[in-house]
């Protein structure tokens, strides 16, 4: 059971800015490698890592959601299982295996790409097939506009080679990319992401009360009467 999350998904976010300041994402990026990082020591893999699975909580903050396709992988197993969605998938989870929780550190490489450019690494297609060929043929070039630091953690996280992507908490602390930022996540939620709230408060639109002049009861609590509940 997730707690309520009043601010929508990280999705929904991203397709109204377009694509997020660097700081932000850093931000973003540094609370999901504390939730993977948790995960994967547990022994868990969570298999769909994407915007939409992500949430915000009333302060702007992230909660990794939607365990429907995650399970228990003991450290040293594998698995085999092509599951996930396309946009977001690993190679050895694509030719199907075997694969481990490194996967989900891919599918954060092209969440962060896509927060940070406004748009996927992989076009999306009209069906299935054409997405499965799209993803298969691309090249996931790292813009060049993008900072030096941002650029060598989306190549290190879009590696071909799960055993050499970047997958490993002290190495995300030490990463250039994250200088300055601290990893105690207690620390981390003090603060509201003031971007979120803003841009939140500047979407928000006062309830008008014509959109209930068109229901065909009368809520008018007759006088005398005591109000029910």
């Amino acid at each position: 059971m997730c707690s309520y999350c009043s601010t929508g998904d990280l999705h929904s976010l991203w397709k109204a800015v377009g694509r997020l300041a660097e700081a932000v994402t850093r931000l973003f990026a540094t609370e999901l490698v504390l939730v993977l990082a948790y995960l994967h020591n547990l022994g868990i893999v969570h298999r769909d890592v994407k915007m939409e699975n992500i949430l915000l909580d009333e302060q702007g903050h992230l909660k990794l959601a939607d365990f429907g396709l995650s399970r228990h992988l003991p450290w040293g197993d594998r698995a085999y299982t092509i599951c996930g969605t396309l946009q977001y998938m690993a190679p050895e989870v694509l030719s199907g295996g075997p694969y481990a929780h490194s996967a989900d550190w891919w599918s954060m490489g092209v969440l962060l790409f896509a927060l940070a450019t406004g748009k996927f690494p992989a076009a999306p297609e009209k069906d299935h097939v054409a997405m499965l060929d799209s993803v298969k043929r691309c090249s996931y070039a790292i813009p060049p506009t993008l900072s030096l630091g941002l650029r060598l953690l989306l190549s290190e996280l879009l590696c071909q080679d799960p055993q050499r992507r970047l997958r490993h908490l002290h190495r995300f602390r030490s990463h250039p990319f994250f200088r300055g930022m601290t990893f105690d996540a207690e620390i981390l939620r003090k603060r509201p992401v003031e971007f979120v709230l803003g841009l939140q408060r500047a979407q928000d639109t006062p309830l008008d009360a014509a959109v209930f002049s068109d229901f065909d009861c009368d809520l008018t609590v007759p006088v005398g009467q005591p109000c029910p509940g």
